[in-house]
């Protein structure tokens, strides 16, 4: 019988996740619709007897019922991701992450599941110039996946509440690493721009690149996730930041990915995107004091093992 449940686990934070219990020894379920997520992201533990796949939808309440059934802890990092997506398609990125959201928290009040540690996100401030970004600002969404972000950790603190469900929201900070996806439409700015370096692209940066941001490599957001998941106290809702606790500009972050390859990439600039924030910054000093947490791998450590991994996946697509 599996202790956790990973929803999402076929992504890219929930197969770090999901890697990191298998290797503790833990038996983990995992469950993802293969949307955005890819089983080949689990490597060689597909087919272990620790780790159970599941594809289906977090919709899905028949689904989710028999997924949460015996399970102590469920990590939800199952979402449709990226801000332009949400404001392509605002009705699908309602429905994956609040509705989908509902549907997993009812799941698991009536299978009697202890804890729900759930995958939030810094979009929630919007573009506030107040830095670092803390806990007790306000919330102002720039975007439907930021709006749904928001209405998930509103529903996590009303379950805990309502239901006794331990609940407990991160805040994740650009997270990056290995098992990111570099191509398509949604990609993230790391990947992307390893990517378009490795393949002898421009990168296309949105605006003048000097906008910052709170890199976080995902080991941090992994160790976050089981900090949370063995935390001693009753978790009732809270909300925390997760990331490196430091900032860089995008041009200043293209120079070092260019010294990892070992030659600067070339840069195209275009105009700037909507529902995108100037600056990002954050305080981790809730979650340092709630959790344990302190971010151990700093943003520039990390640039080599995604490069190791993106390198890796372009020759296993004879791309590079």
């Amino acid at each position: 019988m599996a202790r956790f449940l990973v929803t999402g686990g076929a992504g890219f934070i929930g197969s770090n996740l999901v890697r990191a219990l298998a290797l503790a020894g833990e038996r983990v379920r995992v469950v993802d619709d293969l949307s955005t997520g890819f089983w080949e992201s689990l490597g060689e533990l597909q087919g272990d007897e620790r780790v159970e796949c599941i594809t289906a939808d977090i919709r899905d309440a028949a689904a989710m019922a028999r997924a949460v059934a015996g399970v102590e802890v469920i990590f939800h990092e199952a979402a449709l991701g990226s801000v332009p997506r949400s404001i392509a398609a605002p009705v699908t990125s309602d429905s994956v992450n609040t509705n989908g959201t509902v549907t997993v928290l009812d799941a698991a009040r009536h299978a009697g599941v202890r804890r729900v540690v759930f995958a939030a996100s810094s979009s929630a401030y919007g573009d506030t110039p107040t830095l670092p970004k803390h806990e007790g600002m306000p919330t102002s969404p720039l975007s439907p996946y930021a709006v749904t972000k928001v209405a998930d950790e509103l529903y996590m603190k009303v379950f805990a509440s309502l239901y006794g469900l331990e609940t407990v929201s991160l805040r994740y900070f650009n997270v990056f690493g290995p098992n990111q996806r570099p191509d398509g439409a949604y990609a993230a700015a790391i990947p992307r721009f390893f990517w378009a370096a490795l393949h002898g692209q421009e990168l296309t940066v949105y605006g003048d690149g000097e906008q910052t941001r709170d890199f976080c490599y995902v080991d941090n957001a992994v160790q976050a996730n089981l900090l949370a998941a063995a935390c001693t106290k009753k978790l009732s809702g809270e909300v925390v930041n997760i990331a490196g606790s430091r900032r860089v500009g995008l041009n200043a972050l293209i120079q070092e990915i260019g010294r990892v390859l070992g030659s600067p990439p070339k840069v195209a600039h275009v105009e700037p995107r909507p529902g995108d924030v100037r600056h990002s910054l954050a305080d981790v000093s809730r979650a340092r004091e709630l959790l344990g947490y302190e971010p151990k791998v700093r943003w520039e450590d990390g640039l080599p093992k995604t490069a190791e991994y993106l390198r890796a996946l372009a020759s296993s697509r004879g791309s590079a």
